[in-house]
């Protein structure tokens, strides 16, 4: 069940993005920025929406802001026991959803230069690849997708 996130699950959202982007900190040489977020004032803000298993476990969430022009797919982890599972498809698809939903033509994400594997997927998915640079202290790669209106799909 995809559901927006509630206070009570700040502590599972905290445990997923450590577990999930962990294995990065050696690669980057310092925590990924995802792992430095308020989730608790993200969850606050209703920013943050959460995957659960059917057994009521979260297994992953997705972080999106909204921006004058555009949705920004902040983050999206999957707990590393769960990932492979198709969850961050799913997820992206709900971002995609959300932004057509409130009008957005645009959603774009930023990922680190060294997370290939994402930028892989990301790819794979239908985004772009718009720029690179050095953001908040990362080596990062901007990306884009542009949104269909419902009414132009068919």
């Amino acid at each position: 069940m995809l559901r927006t996130a509630r206070p009570e699950d700040c502590t599972a959202v905290e445990a997923i993005v450590i577990a999930a982007y962990s294995i990065y900190v050696e690669r980057i040489g310092k925590a990924p920025g995802p792992m430095l977020d308020d989730y608790a004032g993200l969850i606050a803000a209703g920013a943050v929406s959460v995957l659960e298993d059917p057994d009521g476990v979260i297994a992953a969430l997705i972080v999106l802001l909204p921006k004058p022009d555009h949705l920004l797919l902040d983050n999206i982890a999957a707990h590393p026991d769960r990932q492979g599972r198709g969850l961050g498809r799913r997820l992206i698809a709900f971002a995609e959803s959300e932004a057509r939903r409130r009008g957005y033509a645009e959603l774009r994400l930023h990922t680190h230069e060294t997370m290939t594997e994402n930028i892989a997927l990301y790819t794979r998915l239908g985004f772009r690849e718009t720029g690179r640079g050095h953001e908040a202290g990362y080596d990062r790669v901007f990306m884009t997708k542009p949104i269909v209106a419902a009414t132009e799909r068919f």
